[in-house]
């Protein structure tokens, strides 16, 4: 396989610059693969899809306020995005401009905060110890800002509102999220209320969490031709043994699994243990889901509209196959459905 497989073209027009007034009112593209079937609503109607018995999992990862502007010494900006903490207070990050980041370079930010830059990894990383604070990871929800995808350009074609970082300060974080430490939103979440979630389980389907931290593995672009070259950059996540216990009765039952987001799927493939369940517990996931990985654990899986040439289209691809996936994202473009984080959402039967 080659990347330009994954290729597609979208009107810019159609890449979601905001979310729409009310979480549940996207739009959901039902792909059912036995039937090769495609066929339209709305996400707030997604319980009709869903059977009693369903077991419906979950990321419960929380996006930080990860961005953060700050000098180095002579007053020169500095921007840094931080991306996995390796001890309290020292964390991995990405920074701009890179000359701005050398070891041994000290950087200030706001609050008396400071950080030396104490070495460097792949990829531009930077390793930054922190100071002036007992604990960075508290602060930032007064220092930092959400890290918002660079395919948001506000007051892009078609939008007329004024940025607002409350908007995304709430809209860019599922209603169930709660564990602190992703620098991307889960974004299939967004379109679950709290009032989804409770008619899902007053019909029957049991819901379970899992954690984890979408970060640059997920998001790290395809520049290999060759689809088998690309490497995936561990995430972590973690699994809790009452949702390992709901997979492996789901599983023993004949009962559906239903996977929120590829990094829900990525965590329960890669904690897959062979015909029995997923294994609890914590780990670090670099599996590379392509086409002919055999899915051991999801049954179904809801999603939105990805990138071109993006290890999450890829993984769509691998789970529909190619050509059905190919033809829901033609038929999505031509029904003038909203595309990528704030956009709208598919299931995959």
């Amino acid at each position: 396989m080659t990347l330009s497989d994954f290729e597609y073209q979208l009107p810019e027009e159609l890449i979601a610059q905001y979310p729409l007034p009310e979480r549940d009112a996207s739009r959901l593209l039902v792909v059912c693969r036995e039937e090769s079937a495609i066929h339209h609503g709305r996400f707030r109607d997604l319980g009709v899809w869903l059977r009693p018995g369903d077991l419906l999992v979950l990321n419960d990862t929380k996006v930080i306020p990860a961005r953060l502007e700050g000098r180095r010494p002579g007053g020169g900006k500095v921007g840094v995005l931080l991306i996995a903490e390796d001890a309290p207070n020292r964390w991995w990050a990405l920074g701009r401009p890179g000359k701005g980041l050398a070891v041994g370079r000290r950087l200030s930010f706001q609050d008396g905060i400071g950080a030396l830059v104490v070495d460097r990894g792949e990829g531009g990383r930077r390793l930054l110890q922190f100071d002036g604070a007992e604990d960075i990871l508290a602060l930032l929800p007064r220092i930092g800002m959400m890290p918002l995808p660079p395919y948001l350009k506000r007051g892009a074609i078609g939008e007329e509102h004024a940025h607002d970082g409350a908007l995304d300060a709430e809209r860019y974080q599922t209603v169930y999220a709660t564990q602190a430490g992703a620098i991307a939103a889960p974004t299939a979440g967004l379109h679950f209320t709290d009032a989804i979630l409770s008619e899902a389980g007053q019909h029957g389907v049991e819901i379970a969490s899992l954690t984890l931290h979408v970060g640059v593995g997920t998001f790290t672009p395809v520049t290999a031709e060759r689809v088998a070259e690309h490497r995936m950059a561990a995430e972590r996540y973690a699994i809790p043994e009452g949702t390992a216990a709901a997979v492996k009765r789901a599983k023993a039952e004949g009962r559906r699994v239903v996977a929120v987001g590829t990094t829900t799927t990525r965590a329960l493939e890669d904690a897959a243990l062979e015909g029995s369940g997923i294994r609890a517990g914590e780990g670090m996931a670099s599996l590379f889901i392509t086409p002919g990985h055999r899915f051991q654990v999801v049954d179904a899986l809801v999603t939105n509209f990805h990138l071109p040439r993006s290890t999450l289209l890829i993984l769509v691809s691998a789970f529909a196959g190619r050509n059905l996936i190919r033809k829901a994202y033609t038929e999505a473009t031509h029904a003038r459905y909203r595309f990528y984080s704030y956009g709208d959402a598919m299931l995959i039967l």
